[in-house]
């Protein structure tokens, strides 16, 4: 049995979820400023605005550990990939953390990622502590 979202939850799936909008409002705006023009990272950052706006909502809606569990990888692969365009390099591209929004968007998936962990751990507890309780 899968127990409700608590209020706790609730809170940090839909915290998390804005994070992960705003997250994706800095990449639609990089897009559509320049980014755009650049192969390959162009049509990631346009493809990161959208799926990360879809599980947001995922995220808020359903209010579940598996959603929030996406979410936090998505928000894990972005933090990812900002890091390796700017230690090595992505598709060609070396960006900078100086570079416009960098630093904001590091921060904001930083916390979006820390929420949504919370919530699939407060989740994952719930979940099992729910299930411990039923009849054998």
């Amino acid at each position: 049995m899968v127990a409700p979202p608590s209020p706790v939850s609730t809170v940090l799936c839909l915290v998390g979820g804005v994070l992960l909008v705003v997250s994706s409002v800095i990449h639609l705006h990089l897009w559509s400023t320049g980014y755009r023009h650049i192969p390959t990272i162009g049509p990631l950052f346009l493809l990161q605005g959208i799926v990360g706006i879809v599980l947001a909502l995922l995220v808020g809606v359903t209010r579940r550990v598996w959603a929030a569990l996406l979410g936090a990888l998505f928000a894990a692969s972005t933090i990812g990939g900002l890091l390796l365009s700017v230690e090595v390099g992505l598709f060609g591209f070396k960006d900078s953390l100086s570079a416009p929004d960098a630093t904001l968007s590091l921060v904001v998936e930083s916390a979006a990622l820390v929420v949504l962990a919370a919530a699939v751990l407060l989740g994952s507890h719930r979940t099992h502590a729910v299930g411990s309780r039923l009849p054998a």
